[in-house]
């Protein structure tokens, strides 16, 4: 059975923020700790299990009154391209679009393009660059609210 939820006890955040380690931070030899940010304490959080084994998480972030923002999206590396990302963002943008925002903004790393093209996304173009090592590129979907 498949769950997208908060986290809310100290394990499921334990485990949250060990999967954004090991999937975005440990990869480029960050220390632990650089997974987390100051938005994590406004931001909307979501989880993805698979009977009851965490798999994919995210944030969503407000912007402005209409732009929302997805943030550190993640999958587990041996479950990648099995539609769990997929999933995360159908309910990211399924909150997003309740909330009220009209447009989703992302920053994608390079090799995560042709993913959130298949969603739907619209390239800008080049962003910024991690840590001065992982290129990213700023990507939008507009909202629909259901139409």
């Amino acid at each position: 059975m498949i769950e997208v939820k908060n986290p809310k006890t100290e394990q499921e955040w334990e485990s949250y923020y060990d999967l954004r380690y090991r999937i975005l931070r440990e990869p480029l030899r960050k220390e632990r700790g650089s997974e987390r940010n100051d938005g994590d304490e406004n931001g909307i959080h979501f989880a993805l299990y698979e009977n009851d084994q965490l798999i994919a998480v995210a944030r969503l972030d407000a912007v402005d009154q209409t732009t929302c923002q997805a943030r550190f999206v993640a999958v587990e590396s041996n479950l990648q391209g099995k539609g769990y990302g997929k999933e995360i963002m159908t309910e990211l943008e399924n909150k997003a679009e309740r909330l009220g925002y009209n447009k989703l903004i992302l920053h994608a790393r390079d090799y995560a393009l042709p993913f959130y093209e298949k969603l739907g996304y619209t390239l800008v173009g080049p962003s910024y660059k991690l840590f001065d090592i992982l290129q990213h590129f700023e990507m939008y979907k507009e909202l629909t609210h259901g139409e």
